[in-house]
């Protein structure tokens, strides 16, 4: 299947300037593109993921993306689909931003030598001077066409200022530099940015005599016609797991509405089409779905052995959906069972002679008797930093005490992130 046939039948396909050349272009040799995001915060959300899974298409395709954070348009603030400006950040924040927002990017696009390009618009807009840039694109831009803009219109309800008014223009130059700098031939973004990736074509066409195309993608809602990408408490779920735990991220995706799993799937796993319509079928097991697409959705953002772990922990504490893995799926997590992501845990015996019938065992006991520390004192300032968990369930309460039938049940004892116990009751 051509690519652009793909992300056609994915759904990614929302508006293009021609498709049939664009798929052409896509069938015939390696074509550079670019996607651009603009850092205007220390780390991107799941709604910021739609073209990104785009790229990943194309890339895996033999086509070279360019990723390109807008260290000089962050600081101008992109009117589109927003009903005020952007608050102003500093330079340094900005800075700080787009050097983190090109490491989250790297775990999506492979970045390794003429796969890819990373760049940062700064390197260019920043050393023009005004009368330059005026005289070389300024006779080119209908203020007419561009007051058309749909980004443009919405805001001159409420107040647009001439700093914003400028950005299509800016976004149009990114386009015509990494043509001439890298040959690049087609833009893809959201469908709130087709006036700006028009533009751009039209500046290369009239400045260059050259033909590029763009294509937008569709904007993603949920059920309630919000934007997609916010956890129930209505708070943006991170990539970064500082921001947002990995089992939380993990949660996010398996507690998605029914009705949006199938295209959630085509959306942001590599699953076969064909298997994401039967796996969605009429009577099929959706909640199994939704485990393929929350273990697939964070193995991507953070690494297979943590989607494994978060997938165990969900399944152990809310029951699994598929526990004998009977249903089909070329997923990989049809072949993970909680045995076989904790098995190679070191274990901790604890005598059960240290568990009172009545009171149970403290945690910070168990810290001790795991190892984990080396005095029930130590046990305690770790739970009051914040540093235990059992089963990913964090201990608050130094004085937290656990039933034998809770240490019977193998959980997983944690102090800090990387130390960790399967506790067994001997």
């Amino acid at each position: 299947m051509n690519c652009f046939e793909e992300l056609k039948e994915r759904g990614f396909c929302y508006q293009a300037t021609d498709e049939a050349k664009i798929s052409q272009m896509l069938n015939e040799g390696n074509v550079t593109f670019y996607v651009g995001f603009d850092p205007t915060g220390s780390s991107l959300h799941v709604g910021h993921l739609l073209p990104v899974m785009a790229m990943r298409i194309l890339q895996k395709a033999g086509h070279t993306p360019i990723v390109l954070v807008g260290g000089a348009t962050a600081r101008i603030g992109d009117p589109s689909g927003k009903s005020t400006a952007r608050p102003m950040l500093s330079i340094e924040e900005i800075d700080a931003n787009a050097a983190s927002l090109r490491d989250q990017l790297s775990r999506f696009i492979d970045g390794s030598e003429g796969k890819a390009h990373f760049v940062n618009n700064a390197e260019w807009l920043c050393q023009l001077g005004y009368i330059d840039l005026l005289r070389e694109v300024g006779s080119i831009f209908s203020v007419n066409r561009m007051l058309s803009q749909e980004s443009v219109k919405m805001r001159l309800e409420t107040g647009l200022s001439f700093l914003e008014f400028n950005y299509s223009i800016l976004q149009a130059y990114d386009f015509m530099t990494l043509r001439r700098k890298y040959g690049c031939t087609l833009e893809m973004g959201g469908q709130d940015q087709w006036g700006n990736m028009v533009a751009g074509t039209e500046l290369i066409r009239r400045k260059d005599g050259a033909e590029v195309h763009c294509m937008t993608i569709p904007l993603l809602l949920d059920p309630n016609g919000q934007k997609f990408g916010k956890s129930t408490g209505n708070k943006n779920v991170w990539l970064d797991k500082e921001r947002t735990s990995v089992f939380d991220y993990y949660q996010f995706w398996r507690n998605c509405d029914d009705s949006m799993v199938e295209q959630l799937l085509k959306y942001f796993t590599p699953l076969p089409v064909a298997e994401i319509t039967a796996l969605c079928a009429e009577g099929a097991n959706i909640n199994r779905a939704k485990e393929i697409l929350a273990a697939e959705a964070t193995a991507l953002c953070h690494g297979e052995e943590a989607a494994k772990e978060a997938f165990v922990t969900a399944g152990t504490r809310f029951g699994f959906a598929d526990p004998e893995n009977k249903i089909p799926t070329t997923s990989f997590i049809g072949k993970v069972t909680a045995s076989s992501v904790t098995a190679d845990l070191p274990e901790a015996v604890i005598p059960a002679s240290e568990i009172d019938a009545e009171k149970g065992i403290m945690v910070a006991r168990l810290l001790v008797l795991a190892g984990l520390c080396k005095s029930n004192s130590d046990g305690r300032r770790l739970i009051q930093g914040g540093a235990v968990a059992l089963n990913d369930e964090k201990i608050t309460d130094a004085s937290a005490a656990v039933s034998s039938d809770v240490v019977a049940s193998a959980p997983v004892l944690r102090a800090g992130k990387k130390n960790m116990r399967r506790l067994k009751l001997g």
